[in-house]
């Protein structure tokens, strides 16, 4: 039993690798990475902010990447405006029950987005509907769309202004490349709006 174990660990750790270097290779998966950061900074610093919202393990990614944009993540700056639109269960829970569970995201786009703000959608599947709702309202309010997808990106892909393919189908190394990419756009944006911080953090090999 311990030998089986530990194969599955071992060939899910493979493929783990396996996926994060077909990410490495990926010319386009690296466009979308620094113009998913261009267009962040650009939004903040026009005085905009970025929302972020995924279901289930995409909503703890929401949270996770908000939490860096407004604490830190690599040193200590002032904070940047991300809000999680998955952690309020009273707004969650009264939207649900008024309106239903596809409305959840929409009404919080429409009533928190403004015109030159970010809505970052994650859904590995590309096809959630509550995402893809939330998405056509920011778009119809002038807010920029960004989606976080698999390698075949559902409807979402056609539905945003820019989109982020992680090279898997299987929802777990989707989750993982994820936010992996966060981390990489987090950072970007850390470095572009706080560039003193920046350099004496790289300077000092970060």
């Amino acid at each position: 039993m311990e030998g089986d174990n530990l194969s599955r660990i071992e060939g899910y750790l493979a493929r783990s690798v396996a996926a994060l270097d077909a990410a490495a290779q990926d010319e386009k998966f690296k466009r979308a990475l620094l113009d998913i950061s261009d267009c962040i900074v650009a939004s903040l610093k026009n005085g905009g902010k970025a929302l972020f919202a995924g279901n289930g393990g995409s909503a703890g990614d929401a949270q996770h990447i908000a939490g860096e944009f407004v604490s830190r993540l690599n040193y200590d700056r002032a904070p940047l405006a991300g809000l999680a639109l998955s952690t309020d269960t009273s707004v969650l829970t009264s939207i649900g029950n008024d309106y239903g569970y596809a409305d959840v995201f929409s009404r919080q786009v429409k009533g928190l987005g403004r015109k030159g703000d970010v809505f970052v959608a994650i859904t590995t599947s590309g096809n959630s509907k509550n995402i893809l709702d939330a998405v056509e309202v920011a778009r119809s309010i002038g807010v920029t769309t960004v989606g976080f997808t698999g390698m075949s990106g559902g409807k979402l892909s056609g539905a945003v202004d820019l989109c982020l393919h992680a090279p898997s189908d299987w929802t777990p190394l989707i989750q993982q490349i994820h936010i992996v990419a966060a981390h990489i756009i987090c950072g970007l944006v850390e470095d572009a709006m706080f560039p003193e911080a920046a350099e004496k953090y790289h300077g000092a090999g970060g």
